[in-house]
């Protein structure tokens, strides 16, 4: 399939375009300077045919789910989101500057670094689930890097509701971490595959490749892989310095049959704090959102295309007119609400009035002078 052509980026108010990130499936994500406050940001773009239902049904549910979920430390913080001036959706996010791919592929990721990105990468996932949110997309490539070296999980662009975990027709799974049960298309992804697709990212940081690549085969079609992940048996990693209790946990987390494996991210991350402890590591702290916070509030259904609102606050003044309506005090959208009649301490009334008033005296003045002169 030929790769999508990168599309120009949009013009955007307070933002300038510095250069393109990268280029998916469904949308292109481009570097930008915010101007105020001043940061760099990322901005994820869709082309130019917004007017397709479903990437527009998906684009909403990123924004909505990251503005939902970016007060989690390991999950990617969203700024803003709406419509370009050429109609394009498009979402800021924080600018992240690296990712764990290809960085697997390229290096031998320490083993403490790696139980430490599975249980931040655990407690984000748990913490998506209770508020009833599946990723559906878990990979390396999906877990990037903050300027302060810290993993957080990016592109929610494909999650989908607990509630509704059936094949939809908007199977655009990575094969590689996707679990059996979805590659079989018996699911679209449900708590129990995600964990085999957090087990498999895992195991990729750690083997330096996908569970069921065969490198030394040279055979790693998308359809090879596919089927030697229904048959799903587990090869371990092939490090010196992996212990056993790892591997078993890995193992267990990537078993063929969904209900024989952890029953949710929150035990995955237990498990592997448990190794933690066995190398005399200290657990990596697992936050996890409070079940109060976490209620389900996200659409998967609205297909709109969302922008920005301007905000308008009005104000009734009792001072009535000749007719003995109320008249409203002057407003005009403010950043922070007040309206101008009352921030400025000045009655409106009274300086229209005045206003009138002296362009009637000026209007008199000037006719006299004229029949005097």
């Amino acid at each position: 399939m030929a790769k999508r052509v990168l599309s120009a980026p949009p013009v955007l108010a307070g933002l300038t375009f510095v250069r393109p990130l990268g280029s998916g499936g469904f949308a292109d994500v481009f570097l930008y300077e915010q101007a105020m406050p001043r940061r760099s940001v990322a901005v994820k773009v869709l082309p130019s045919d917004v007017r397709d239902s479903d990437l527009l049904r998906m684009f909403n549910a990123e924004a909505d789910v990251l503005a939902r979920l970016s007060a989690h430390p390991s999950i990617v913080t969203v700024y803003q989101a709406g419509i370009s001036a050429d109609g394009r959706a498009y979402i800021v996010m924080e600018y992240c500057p690296g990712s764990m791919s290809p960085r697997y592929r390229t290096e031998r990721i320490p083993v403490p670094e790696v139980l430490a990105v599975g249980v931040k990468m655990a407690g984000a996932l748990e913490t998506a689930h209770r508020t009833g949110l599946v990723h559906r997309d878990i990979k390396p490539g999906n877990i990037l890097i903050t300027a302060f070296g810290q993993p957080v999980l990016a592109d929610f662009g494909i999650a989908s509701s607990l509630a509704r975990a059936t094949p939809d027709g908007m199977m655009a799974m990575s094969v590689p971490w996707t679990a059996p049960e979805v590659i079989a298309e018996h699911t679209s992804g449900d708590v129990t595959s995600e964990v085999w697709s957090l087990g498999a990212t895992v195991y990729s940081l750690l083997a330096g490749q996908s569970p069921f690549e065969r490198p030394e085969q040279g055979q790693n079609s998308r359809e090879q892989l596919r089927r030697r992940i229904l048959r799903a048996t587990y090869t371990p990693v092939h490090r010196s310095d992996v212990p056993d209790a790892l591997q078993e946990v890995l193992a267990a987390a990537m078993r063929r049959t969904p209900r024989e494996r952890y029953a949710s991210a929150l035990a995955l991350a237990e498990a592997l704090r448990a190794v933690e402890t066995s190398l005399g590591l200290a657990p990596t702290p697992l936050e996890v959102a409070e079940d109060v916070w976490a209620a389900p509030a996200i659409s998967f259904d609205d297909a709109s295309t969302r922008g920005h609102v301007r905000a308008h606050v009005s104000q009734t003044s009792a001072r009535k007119t000749a007719a003995g309506t109320a008249l409203s005090t002057y407003a005009r959208p403010e950043d922070d609400g007040i309206p101008v009649a009352r921030r400025s301490g000045v009655p409106w009334g009274w300086l229209i009035g005045g206003g009138v008033a002296l362009i009637a005296v000026g209007t008199g003045l000037g006719v006299w002078l004229a029949g005097v002169l």
